[in-house]
């Protein structure tokens, strides 16, 4: 059986290499830009609301597979929650890259986003991991 670390390696790099939510949102009602001047990744993220619903997201930008994965990944998780599950997953994602939440039942609630777990042992890779999470954060 392949440890667990492995099969979050294949999901980052499947979100990197065939991202799903990487296009233009018809009709978004929020769009907010992201930028993360260490490594030069570029993200804008769309949204489109249904009351307090995030009814869908998308992306379009360019960076590093830990970006790129990271946004995708977050639209996966993000899409269907009430603005406020939102803000909660947000907080647990960040406060996990942080170290600051490492309770396992804690971290369920992120989905398949939990396979950044290990992006808090890369501290240059940190930032590329929560520029989407904060991007989005600041946006909802």
């Amino acid at each position: 059986m392949e440890n667990l670390d492995e099969i979050y390696n294949e999901l980052i790099m499947e979100h990197s290499m065939n991202s799903y939510n990487k296009h233009k949102l018809e009709n978004a009602d929020k769009c907010e830009h992201g930028h993360n001047p260490s490594c030069g990744d570029e993200i804008e993220i769309e949204i489109k609301m249904n009351n307090n619903i995030i009814e869908d997201i998308a992306f379009t930008g360019s960076g590093c597979a830990i970006s790129q994965s990271s946004t995708s990944i977050m639209a996966d998780v993000l899409r269907g929650k009430t603005v406020e599950e939102a803000k909660i997953i947000i907080k647990t994602f960040i406060d996990m890259i942080k170290r600051e939440t490492t309770d396992e039942k804690e971290l369920e609630k992120l989905e398949e986003a939990i396979a950044f777990k290990n992006v808090a042992n890369m501290p240059a890779r940190v930032k590329c991991a929560l520029l989407a999470w904060k991007t989005l954060d600041k946006m909802i």
